[in-house]
């Protein structure tokens, strides 16, 4: 087990933000023989191609077409983006000796985790080269920033109820006051620009500690972003070990689920519908059997789940209580924040029985409100069966995540059997999957 881990660890290493982790899960694809195709050109899929796109850089989806006419798409589904701070624009503060950044919230995080720790800066910047407008990935691959904790003398309070403003208590300190306009500078020297070509950015904190595999028997893996790119990672390696059938396999990992998928990348875009259209024009595909296509078609959503936590065991459903090491979790939501019903659990169990992969459930408390993901997002737009997993972690949300080593190697077997497969929709709740 720990040598998946190992080599998921080495992916979250290379993947401080959603740009760098679709760049690197384009240069594994293009070493297992795909080829990517530009949303702008004309697409000419070949019988038996592998192919990729890329929409904004940090969303990406990848497919194989089968040597025979598809019946439809296994699709597996993830998000590249995590909670972080992004970096405003003009973002130097200068007072009271120090250069401070001037930072705000993505997404829903544990703040307390980013204080007293090692931090950079990592992300993309627009750049003007030639005539033209290019994009660079950045990463400073040095401790640059801290954001410090106030003195427990100060705050007397600050291990009961703490709160956090995020304009006050957030801000990372960059430098003494002769750093002043030194941060862009910083970042220009990164990729070897000066920093007056930098036309824009978007750049973001990421924490310096790498991830580490731990425990009595290495039961557990922890570093940054396992929410979601242990699920990204998982499903991209089961898609390229996955054998050819009549379905399409279809992995996309899409950006902003962290702040609800609404942009031109997210689930909530258009992106999944446009490529599936395009795959089955290109393939011959008149509209009412592209139509048939999708209905016999399914999706695996897979986004982590929370486990029962040790020392709150309280906030657990009474019984539906998802452990690390025990399997991947099926997710329900009464309401629909999660996307599973009947016949898509039952799908995904039957995948993961077939291949002896353990599952586990996940309700909410019914008193408690919960998250909400991928599946009913992105069913919006393409509207097909779908059913919503994860794997169970511990500190959902913070900037040092924790889940089970055993469970990796478990989605990568699970997805590999799913995309394996053909679904057929035979109509009066009837399926079959081959």
């Amino acid at each position: 087990m720990v040598d998946i881990n190992e080599k998921l660890l080495d992916f979250l290493h290379k993947s401080p933000t959603c740009f760098h982790a679709i760049d690197e899960i384009k240069k594994i694809l293009v070493k297992q023989g795909y080829h990517e195709l530009s949303e702008a050109d004309c697409w000419n899929l070949e019988i038996d191609g592998r192919y990729f796109t890329v929409r904004n850089q940090s969303s990406i989806i990848a497919f194989r077409i089968p040597t025979t006419d598809y019946k439809g798409y296994m699709i597996g589904a993830a998000h590249s983006d995590s909670p972080t701070f992004k970096v405003k624009e003009n973002p130097e503060i200068v007072g009271n000796g120090v250069v401070k950044l001037n930072v705000e919230k993505y997404g829903g995080m544990l703040c307390a985790p980013w204080f007293d720790r090692p931090l950079s800066v990592a992300g993309r910047v627009i750049v003007k080269e030639n005539g033209k407008l290019v994009t660079k990935l950045v990463r400073v691959d040095k401790d640059l920033l801290v954001i410090p904790n106030l003195a427990i003398h100060m705050n007397r309070e600050a291990n009961t109820n703490a709160t956090y403003n995020a304009q006050v208590d957030m801000l990372p300190v960059f430098g003494t006051e002769d750093s002043k306009g030194k941060f862009m500078e910083v970042v220009a020297e990164s990729i070897g620009v000066k920093a007056e070509d930098i036309l824009s950015h978007d750049l973001y904190l990421y924490t310096r500690e790498k991830g580490t595999v731990w425990g009595y028997q290495n039961e557990f893996v922890s570093a940054g972003h396992l929410d979601d790119l242990q699920c990204a990672f998982g499903s991209l390696y089961g898609f390229l070990g996955a054998s050819d059938s009549e379905s399409i396999p279809v992995v996309a990992i899409f950006d902003n689920e962290e702040v609800g998928s609404g942009t031109k990348q997210g689930a909530d875009s258009t992106f999944l519908e446009d490529t599936l259209e395009r795959i089955a024009l290109s393939c011959g595909k008149k509209p009412e059997e592209a139509k048939r296509a999708i209905a016999s078609s399914f999706m695996v959503s897979a986004d982590n789940a929370h486990a029962v936590h040790p020392n709150h065991v309280e906030k657990a459903d009474p019984i539906n209580r998802p452990q690390m090491n025990k399997g991947i979790v099926i997710k329900y939501n009464a309401n629909q924040k999660y996307t599973t019903d009947a016949v898509s659990a039952a799908v995904f169990k039957e995948v993961c029985a077939a291949v002896n992969v353990p599952v586990q459930t996940f309700t909410n408390r019914s008193d408690m409100a919960g998250g909400s993901t991928l599946g009913n997002i992105s069913n919006a737009h393409v509207s097909l069966n779908t059913v919503d997993i994860g794997l169970a972690q511990l500190a959902m949300h913070s900037s040092y995540e924790t889940a089970g080593t055993k469970d990796t190697e478990y989605l990568v077997e699970a997805m590999s059997h799913f995309f394996s497969l053909t679904l057929e929709d035979e109509g009066e709740g009837v399926f079959s999957l081959r």
